[in-house]
C-alpha cells in the first residue's frame, strides 16, 4: 500500500494557519533587516569587539542562534546562506580579537560556551553536507575525545579545569587572580563566589581590598579540576557523532556521563558540583559536595547545574538508547521540589527575580512554588520558580508518566495565571512551557492562535527596536544584538514540531517531528503549509497539515525525529469521503464528506502527503523507536563519503 497521504478540501482556512505562515513570512523580512543593518557584508556584527577577559564569544554568536533553527522549520534557503556567513564572520571577528583559536573558543566555562555552540549544533543539523562544518565538528570534539589537546583526563575520567577549550585547561578565571571587590553591584544578588575565605562573611566585607585580593586569589585556586556544566561538552561530541557513528565519541559521551552519575549515587543521588584535579569530589572545598564554578552555590546554581544535567541525560539516552541516563536529572529535579516553599516571589530575596518580575507581571505577587536553587553553608536558599524547561525536556525524551507527574506537580504551583499567554520574550526565548503543555492536554484549545499572535508581536517589538536604534542608549552594548533578534522560533518549535525550545546553554535541536519539501528536496514545511501537533502522548503524535495557498498544491514528507531515534510504524488519518468539492456553481457551499478514519502501515518509516490548494490532513503517527543506532544526521552514507573524500 502506498505511504501517500491525500488530504480533502476545506470550507475554511483555520485561523492558527494563517498566523502560522503569516510569523513565516514576518520573519523572513525581519531577519534581512537585522542582517543588513547590524551586521558587515562579511558576516560580522558592527560591533567593536574588544574584550578584557575571556567572556563575551557567546554573546556574538547568541544573535543568531535560532536562525538555523528557523530555517528547519521552513524558512527560506537565504537565511541558511545567512546564517553560515554569520557564523563565518563573526569566527573572524573573534578570532582577530584574540578569542577564538582554530575557529574555537579559547577555553571558558562551559555555561557560556554552551550558549555560544547552539548555533554551530544548528547550522550541523541545517545542513549536513556542508564539509566544512562536518570537518568543524570532527576538530571540535577532538578537542575532548583526544587526549592530545589535554582538556580531558581519561584514567580520571574528567574534563582538567572549569575554563577549557581550543587551549586546553586555562588555570583558575583569568590569566592571574583578580580582586573580587564588593564594586560590582550588578553581582551584589549573587553573593560570595565562594563561603569559605577566612574574614569574608558577607557581601560588603568584600569593601576591604585586602579581602578583596584574598577572595580573587581563592576563586582562582578553586578553579581547578572538573565542574558539573562541563557536562554540557557532551552535546560537542555527539553532534560529531552524528556525522560518522565516531565509536571513539560514544564511546566519550558514555564514560563522561557515567563517571558523574557515579558520584551522584554516592552522594544520595544529588549530582555534586565540583571535582578536583586528583578526581576527589570536593576535593577543592574541604569535601563539600557544594562550591565548584557555577555550581550549586554561585551564581546560579539550579539553571547551570540542572541544565548541564538534563543535556548531558538526554545526549547519553540518545547515545545508547537508555533513559536511566536521566536518573541523576530526575533526582535533582525531585530534590529541589522536594525543598521548594510557597511564596510571592515578588516578596522574596530571589537573585534571579528582575527577570521573573518582568515576566509574570503582576501575577508576582500571587504565591507559588519556590523551588531552591542554590545550596550553601547554610543548606538550601535562593528560592525561585522551577526553570520548567528541565523537567519538560526529561519528559518529552522520555514521554514516561512519572516524569510528567514531575511537570505537573512544577506546574501546579504557579500561580493562577490572569493571562497564561503572556507577552515576553528573553534572550533563550522560552518561558511558555505551561500553557503549551496545557494545550496538549486539551485545557487550552486558544493556545495555538493565542501564542502565534503574541510571536507576532515579539516580530514587531524587535523591528521597532531596530528602527530606534540610533537612539537607544544601549544599542552599543555588547548584548544588544541578542535583544532584538527578530526570528522567534519557540513557538514554531513547539507547534510545528511538538518540541520545547531548545536548551540554551548547549542542548542539540532534537525534534518530534519534523518535515521535508517533497518537491524542493530541503528541509522544512514547503511555502503555504502550516503544520500543528496537538498531542504527545507516549508513542503518539496528533498532527493537522494546511495547505493555506488557494492556488497552489504542495507535498511534504514527515518524520517522527530528525535524528532517527524514531521512525512512524503506521498512521491513523481522520478525513472525509464521499463529499462533492468543489460542486456545482450553483450551490450557496460545497457538499461536506463524510469524516471517515482510515489506518495504515508504513514501510517506509516517513509519510508522504499531497494536499492541494486549501486541503488539510490530520493525522496521528504511531511512532516506534528506532531499535538501532540513530541516523546520523539522516543522511549519513552521503554525508560521510562526502566528507571521506577530502
Amino acid at each position: 500500500m502506498s505511504d501517500t497521504i491525500h488530504g480533502h478540501p476545506l470550507s475554511e482556512i483555520p485561523a492558527w494557519a494563517v498566523l502560522e505562515r503569516r510569523l513565516f513570512d514576518e520573519i523572513e523580512a525581519a531577519w534581512r533587516l537585522f542582517s543588513g543593518t547590524f551586521a558587515e557584508p562579511d558576516g560580522r556584527l558592527r560591533f567593536a569587539a574588544d574584550f578584557v577577559d575571556r567572556d563575551g564569544v557567546d554573546d556574538l554568536y547568541e544573535p543568531f542562534f535560532n536562525w538555523p533553527a528557523f530555517y528547519l522549520l521552513g524558512g527560506s534557503d537565504d537565511i541558511l546562506a545567512a546564517a553560515k556567513r554569520h557564523w563565518e564572520g563573526v569566527t573572524a571577528q573573534l578570532t582577530e580579537a584574540g578569542m577564538v583559536t582554530d575557529e574555537y573558543e579559547n577555553g571558558y566555562d562551559w555555561f557560556h560556551q554552551g550558549e555560544s555552540l547552539l548555533f554551530f549544533y544548528g547550522l550541523c543539523a541545517a545542513d549536513p553536507s556542508d564539509r566544512a562544518f562536518a570537518e568543524r565538528a570532527r576538530r571540535f570534539a577532538e578537542l575532548y575525545t583526544d587526549a592530545a589537546h589535554g582538556n580531558f583526563d581519561a584514567a580520571l575520567g574528567i574534563i582538567r579545569a572549569p575554563h577549557n577549550g581550543a587551549l586546553g585547561p586555562r588555570p583558575g578565571l583569568s590569566d592571574e587572580p583578580e580582586p573580587y571587590s564588593s564594586e560590582r553591584p550588578e553581582m551584589r544578588p549573587y553573593g560570595l563566589p565562594l563561603e569559605y575565605v577566612p574574614g569574608v562573611d558577607e557581601w560588603d566585607d568584600l569593601a576591604d581590598p585586602a579581602l578583596a585580593v584574598a577572595m580573587g586569589e581563592a576563586m582562582h585556586r578553586a578553579a581547578a579540576g572538573d565542574v558539573a556544566v562541563n557536562l554540557a561538552a557532551t552535546s560537542l561530541v555527539a553532534n560529531r557523532w552524528l556525522y560518522d557513528g565516531d565509536e571513539q565519541s560514544a564511546a566519550w559521551v558514555h564514560a563522561y556521563v557515567d563517571g558523574w552519575r557515579a558520584r551522584a549515587a554516592a552522594n544520595g543521588g544529588l549530582v555534586p558540583d565540583s571535582v578536583a584535579p586528583d578526581g576527589t569530589v570536593g576535593g577543592l572545598h574541604e569535601g563539600r559536595w557544594y562550591g565548584g564554578h557555577y555550581g550549586w552555590s554561585w551564581p546560579h546554581g539550579l539553571p547551570s547545574v540542572g541544565m548541564a544535567a538534563v543535556i548531558a541525560g538526554i545526549n547519553e539516552a540518545f547515545l545508547t538508547g537508555d533513559d536511566g541516563a536521566l536518573d541523576m536529572a530526575r533526582a535533582l529535579l525531585d530534590t529541589v521540589l522536594d525543598n521548594a516553599i510557597v511564596a510571592p516571589i515578588a516578596e522574596t530575596p530571589f537573585s534571579l527575580r528582575g527577570g521573573w518580575l518582568a515576566r509574570w507581571g503582576t501575577d508576582a505577587a500571587k504565591p507559588a512554588l519556590l523551588v531552591p536553587h542554590r545550596h550553601g553553608r547554610h543548606g538550601w536558599f535562593d528560592y525561585g520558580p522551577m526553570p520548567l524547561e528541565l523537567p519538560l525536556w526529561v519528559w518529552w525524551w522520555s514521554r514516561r508518566d512519572d516524569d510528567l507527574a514531575r511537570v505537573r506537580r512544577a506546574i501546579a504551583g504557579l500561580p493562577a495565571m490572569d493571562d497564561p499567554v503572556k507577552a515576553f520574550r528573553d534572550k533563550a526565548e522560552a518561558g511558555h512551557e505551561a500553557p503549551w503543555l496545557a494545550y496538549l492536554d486539551g485545557e487550552l484549545p486558544e493556545y495555538p492562535s493565542r501564542a502565534l499572535s503574541m510571536a507576532l508581536g515579539q516580530v514587531a517589538r524587535r523591528v521597532a527596536l531596530m528602527a530606534a536604534a540610533e537612539a537607544d542608549p544601549d544599542a552599543a552594548h555588547l548584548h544588544f544584538g541578542q535583544r532584538v533578534n527578530p526570528v522567534v522560533t519557540e513557538v514554531l518549535s513547539q507547534l510545528v514540531s511538538g518540541t520545547p525550545q531548545v536548551l540554551y546553554n548547549g542542548g542539540l535541536p532534537f525534534a518530534a517531528v519534523v518535515y521535508e519539501d517533497a518537491d524542493a528536496a530541503r528541509p522544512g514545511l514547503p511555502r503555504d503549509v502550516a503544520a500543528l501537533v496537538s498531542r504527545l502522548d507516549g508513542d503518539d503524535l496528533d498532527l493537522a497539515l494546511v495547505n493555506t495557498s488557494t492556488t497552489r498544491s504542495r507535498r511534504v514528507t514527515v518524520r517522527a525525529s530528525r535524528f532517527g531515534e524514531r521512525r512512524v510504524a503506521s498512521v491513523t488519518v481522520r478525513t472525509e469521503t464521499g463529499g462533492e468539492y468543489p460542486g456545482r456553481s450553483t450551490a450557496y457551499a460545497a457538499v461536506p464528506g463524510t469524516p471517515t478514519l482510515l489506518q495504515r502501515e508504513v514501510e517506509s518509516g516517513a509519510v508522504e502527503v499531497e494536499l492541494p490548494p486549501a486541503h488539510r490532513v490530520d493525522l496521528t503517527l504511531h511512532t516506534v523507536a528506532s531499535g538501532a543506532a540513530p541516523r546520523h544526521r539522516g543522511a549519513a552514507s552521503v554525508l560521510s563519503a562526502a566528507v571521506s573524500k577530502e
